[in-house]
C-alpha cells in the first residue's frame, strides 16, 4: 500500500488514540563511582497474597463471563466462564492433592496452549503445587529427549499431562519414572488418565484447607531458562512475585482499571512473556483470553488472521516476526484491519528486536484506519522478574525504548566496560533457582540485586525520564585482535533498521579477529520477491541468486559509509539457515537474539568465514 507525499504526511501527524497510563515519577540517586540507582516516587498499590483470589472475587462479579476461550474440533469458539473455571479449578486441585503432588513432586505439562493447560496450571496454584510449563519441543522435536532429561532431572515431576497422548508418548516413556502419573486430554491409555476423570473429582474441604496455606512465599510454578549456556535452569516464581508484578503491570497500563482487558494470543506458556505477563492480566483485571492457534509461520499465520477478524482485542502483544508476518495481511485486508484496530489502545511487542520499518508499518496501519496512532510499548524483563521490571508506555518515535522502572522496582545502574549494566531489586524478583544454589547466589550483587547481564543506556543523556534503551548483552560485547572493544548492542540494531525488511536478526562474529563479520538470518518472503523463485525454491538456492546477492552487498555497501572504525565496521555476511531457535537458546525469553548461544551452536560457519572457506557477501 503506498501513500502520496502528503497522505504520508498526514499519517505521520495523526494523534495518539487517546489511553489511559502511569504518569512515572523519578527518584534518583548517583554515588560517587557512578552507580546509579532510580525507583518511583509512589509507592506500588497493594498486592494479593495468593494468585487465585481475584479470579474468585471476578467468579462472583460476573460469573458468566468468558475467562478463556478457544476453537474446538468444529472450529467453533469454546468458551470458559469465570464461574466453570472455578468449579473446575476446584475438582483438579482435589485431584492434584490426591495424588500426592507437592513442590518436591510437582506437576509437568509438556504440550502447548489449551483450556486445560490453563485450568490445570490455576488448580496447581490454588491448593498450593507448583507447575512448570516445558517447551513442547523438547518432546515433539528432540531425538534423544536430551532437554527433557535435564529439566525432569531439576524438578522431578510427580504427574505429567499433555493434550494428547500419541504424539507425546515416546518422550514420556524416556522421562517417567515408575511412581509418575499421567494424564491427557485426550487418547489417554485409560479412563483413570483422561482429564474427564480428573475434572469428575468431588472437591473437599482439603481444597479450602490447601488454599489458606498458600502465602506469598509459596511456590507458584517452576519456569525454564537456560541462559547463555548450560543446562536448563528451573526459576522459582512465587506467588508474591506474579501478585505484584500484575499489579505493577495495572498501573502502568491504567485503562485495565476501567476497561477489562480483551487478549488473543499465541505466544507460548513456556515461556514468562506470555505464561506469566499475558496469562494472568485477565485474571487480575477481569478481562478474557482467546487463545490464538496460529502462530507467525505462512500456514500459522493465516489462522491468527482468521481468528483477529472474530476477536477485537484492547491489548495486543506479539514478538516482531509475528507483527512482520501480519503486516501484509494489514495492507490488503481491509475487514482485519477494521476488527484488528477497532478496540486497540495498546500494541505491545517483546523487548530489543523490533526493526524500524515494522515500527513505521504499525503506525502507519493504524493512522489509516483510524485516523489515529495506537500506542506502540514495551519494556525490559527476564524470567526471573515475572517478567515486567521496566515499562515505556509514553509516545516515542523509535522502537527500542525500554521505558523506566515500574511502581516497586529499584533499578541499580553500575558502571561496566562502558556500559551501565542493569540490576533490579523488588517484590517481583525471583528468590533463585530450584536446588541450584551456587547458581542463584550468582545470579545477585553484594547488595541483593538481580544481574540481568543487559546493558542500558540512556535516551537523553539529560533527562533519565525519557527512559532507556536496550543496549546489548554485557556478555557479548568483544575485542577485535587490535584489544578494541565492539559494542554488540548498538551494532546489531544499526544493521537491522539499515537492512530493513531484508533481515530478521542477526549475531555479530570477530572475537580475537582481525574483522566483524555478521551471520544473517534474512526474511525469506523477501529473498523470494527479490529473486523471484517460487516458495519452493531452496535456501541456498536463494542465498546464490544473483539479485539477492547483489541487494545484500549493496546494503552491506552503504552501511560501511557509516562506519566509525574497525568496532563498527562489518566486513561479511553469510545467509543463514536453519533460522534462530527459541527452544536451542538462540534467543532469550527477552525476545533478543543470544548471541554467545548462537556463535557457540554455528562455530563451523563462524570459523569457515575467517578461513575464507564460505560462502560470504562482502565489501
Amino acid at each position: 500500500m503506498q501513500n502520496s507525499g502528503v497522505e504520508a504526511t498526514r499519517l505521520s501527524d495523526a494523534p495518539m488514540r487517546p489511553i489511559k497510563v502511569w504518569s512515572p515519577e523519578l527518584d534518583i540517586r548517583v554515588t560517587d563511582d557512578g552507580v546509579m540507582y532510580i525507583e518511583q516516587t509512589k509507592p506500588l498499590p497493594p498486592y494479593p497474597d495468593r494468585i487465585t483470589e481475584p479470579l474468585l472475587a471476578y467468579a462472583e462479579r460476573h460469573p458468566d463471563k468468558t475467562l478463556f476461550a478457544q476453537r474446538d474440533e468444529d472450529d467453533n469458539w469454546r468458551h470458559l466462564t469465570y464461574a466453570d473455571a472455578v468449579v473446575k479449578i476446584r475438582a483438579l486441585g482435589q485431584f492434584l492433592l490426591d495424588a500426592g503432588l507437592s513442590s518436591e513432586r510437582p506437576l509437568a505439562i509438556l504440550s502447548g496452549n489449551d483450556i486445560e493447560h490453563a485450568l490445570l496450571t490455576l488448580a496447581a496454584i490454588h491448593v498450593g503445587i507448583p507447575s512448570a510449563a516445558i517447551s513442547p519441543a523438547y518432546s515433539l522435536v528432540s531425538q534423544d529427549f536430551a532437554r527433557l532429561k535435564e529439566v525432569f532431572a531439576t524438578i522431578n515431576p510427580g504427574m505429567i499431562y499433555a493434550a494428547d497422548e500419541q504424539p507425546f508418548a515416546k518422550a514420556i516413556a524416556a522421562v517417567a519414572g515408575p511412581d509418575t502419573r499421567t494424564i491427557f486430554g485426550k487418547n489417554a491409555p485409560s479412563e483413570a488418565q483422561a482429564i474427564k476423570t480428573a475434572l469428575a473429582t468431588e472437591p473437599t474441604n482439603a481444597v479450602d484447607a490447601a488454599f489458606a496455606r498458600v502465602t506469598p512465599d509459596t511456590v507458584a510454578k517452576f519456569l525454564f531458562t537456560s541462559g547463555s549456556t548450560g543446562s536448563p535452569k528451573a526459576v522459582i516464581n512465587t506467588h508474591r512475585m506474579i501478585c505484584s508484578n500484575q499489579v505493577m503491570a495495572r498501573e502502568a497500563f491504567a485503562y485495565f482499571k476501567d476497561e477489562p482487558p480483551i487478549l488473543l494470543s499465541w505466544a507460548p506458556w513456556h515461556h514468562t512473556a506470555a505464561g506469566n505477563k499475558e496469562f494472568f492480566i485477565p485474571i487480575f483485571n477481569g478481562g478474557t483470553f482467546y487463545i490464538d492457534d496460529g502462530n507467525p509461520t505462512p500456514k500459522g499465520i493465516e489462522k491468527t488472521v482468521r481468528n483477529l477478524k472474530d476477536v477485537s482485542t484492547t491489548w495486543y502483544f506479539n514478538v516482531p516476526k509475528g507483527y512482520e508476518a501480519l503486516i501484509p495481511h494489514l495492507e490488503r485486508d481491509e475487514q482485519l484491519r477494521n476488527t484488528f484496530f477497532k478496540d486497540l489502545k495498546m500494541l505491545w511487542y517483546a523487548g530489543a528486536a523490533m526493526a524500524q520499518h515494522t515500527w513505521d508499518d504499525l503506525e502507519r496501519l493504524s493512522a489509516q484506519t483510524l485516523g489515529q496512532k495506537v500506542l506502540l510499548a514495551t519494556g525490559l524483563g527476564a524470567t526471573e522478574t515475572a517478567p515486567g521490571c521496566l515499562f515505556c508506555t509514553w509516545p516515542v518515535t523509535t522502537a527500542g525504548n525500554v521505558g523506566l522502572p515500574c511502581y516497586g522496582v529499584k533499578l541499580k545502574l553500575v558502571p561496566l566496560d562502558g556500559k551501565l549494566d542493569a540490576r533490579v531489586k523488588g517484590p517481583n524478583i525471583t528468590p533463585g533457582y530450584w536446588n541450584a544454589p551456587e547458581l542463584t547466589a550468582k545470579a545477585f550483587d553484594g547488595e541483593g540485586y538481580y544481574c540481568f547481564g543487559d546493558a542500558l543506556r540512556l535516551a537523553d543523556p539529560d533527562d533519565v525520564s525519557a527512559g532507556f534503551f536496550f543496549d546489548g548483552r554485557t556478555a557479548e560485547n568483544f575485542k577485535l585482535d587490535t584489544g578494541t572493544w565492539v559494542s554488540t548492542g548498538a551494532l546489531r540494531t544499526g544493521f537491522i533498521n539499515h537492512f530493513g525488511p531484508l533481515v530478521q536478526d542477526i549475531a555479530i562474529a570477530g572475537a580475537d579477529q582481525a574483522y566483524l563479520a555478521a551471520l544473517v538470518f534474512p526474511n525469506f518472503h523477501e529473498l523470494h520477491r527479490i529473486s523471484g523463485l517460487g516458495s519452493d525454491a531452496l535456501p541456498h538456492v536463494l542465498f546464490s541468486h544473483p539479485a539477492v546477492v547483489a541487494e545484500y552487498q549493496d546494503k552491506l555497501k552503504s552501511l560501511a559509509k557509516t562506519a566509525t572504525g574497525s568496532s563498527t565496521l562489518i566486513r561479511k555476511i553469510v545467509l543463514m539457515y536453519p533460522p534462530l531457535s527459541l527452544d536451542a537458546g538462540e534467543v532469550t525469553d527477552k525476545g533478543s537474539v543470544n548471541q554467545r548461544k548462537v556463535l557457540q551452536l554455528r562455530a563451523d560457519t563462524v570459523e569457515a568465514i575467517y578461513n575464507d572457506t564460505a560462502e560470504t557477501i562482502s565489501i
